[in-house]
């Protein structure tokens, strides 16, 4: 059994608007999150400068958003000069922290920081020493008494662990591409997993190497007492670009997402089209743990 989610109608929810110069150019590669009663979003946003930039939106049914003037997280140190970008949102014990890529000349680093509010953040710096290193999100709960810190040095997914969200070591690489499938060439983590009876459920992207490579998503499920073993991937991807506004853009033949929300009997994919929109897709959780099961 292979899984397909849906996309939503109301597709695109989020384009560029001429007139925030921040965020004039492209927004794209959306994390959200549901706090029970209303859904909150990051997402990475660029303008004529071309400097990635974090904007806020905030909806009560994941679909019709209000969106903030400005960006709600900036560029603020010298590893963040050509910008901040696709953030990962993990609520854990109390804060919202999110895990983003600091760009710069310096390098492309994994970063976090941490927020109760959406508004102001507490900045905690690199995370990983290792350049380029993206694609990180932190699990919702310790595992085994550690941290777990999910991230991707090319062209594979690693995890490292951690008493204290400051020192990370113990890396182990979980999965890597797969040769004649649709993520032969490089994968990465998209949002941060979801927990369920029967292991972790991990969204992830997979690049297929061709001419104009092709993002798609998948889904793996990861051991729940040792989430470094995969029990199980997707054969054939979940999400595929098919619409022209995701086949044509900044970046083509692109879906990517740093988002899964459960809410209801579904689970939600908000996610970027071709580095210019943002749109919503969704399955149904029975489908994901038939999936599962067989």
């Amino acid at each position: 059994m292979e899984l397909r989610l849906k996309r939503h109608p109301a597709n695109p929810l989020l384009s560029p608007v001429s007139s925030h110069h921040w965020e004039s150019r492209f927004v794209f590669n959306p994390a959200v999150v549901y706090d029970g009663e209303l859904f909150h979003m990051l997402y990475r946003a660029q303008g004529e400068d071309m400097v990635s930039r974090l904007g806020y939106a905030v909806s009560h049914d994941g679909v019709h958003w209000n969106r903030m003037e400005k960006p709600v997280f900036s560029p603020a140190t010298q590893h963040e000069l050509y910008g901040v970008e696709d953030p990962r949102i993990t609520l854990l014990e109390g804060f919202y922290y999110v895990a983003y890529t600091a760009y710069s000349p310096h390098g492309i680093y994994v970063s976090l920081a941490r927020t109760r509010n959406f508004f102001t953040y507490e900045r905690l710096g690199i995370a990983l020493p290792e350049s380029p290193n993206k694609d990180a999100a932190l699990f919702p709960e310790k595992i085994n008494g550690k941290y777990v810190l999910i991230h991707r040095i090319e062209p594979d997914i690693w995890l490292a662990f951690s008493d204290d969200l400051k020192n990370w070591g113990d890396y182990v690489s979980i999965a890597g591409p797969r040769k004649g499938y649709w993520d032969n060439l490089k994968i990465g983590a998209g949002a941060p997993p979801i927990k369920t009876e029967y292991g972790w459920l991990l969204l992830y992207h997979g690049v297929e190497n061709t001419l104009r490579p092709t993002y798609r998503l998948g889904f793996m499920l990861l051991d729940l007492e040792d989430p470094r073993k995969v029990l199980k991937r997707s054969e054939e991807p979940i999400l595929e670009p098919e619409e022209e506004w995701e086949i044509f853009g900044g970046v083509p033949n692109v879906v990517f997402s740093d988002s899964l929300v459960e809410y209801r009997d579904l689970y939600l994919v908000h996610y970027g089209a071709a580095d210019n929109y943002i749109a919503l897709a969704y399955i149904e959780k029975e489908a994901v743990l038939k999936w599962i099961r067989d």
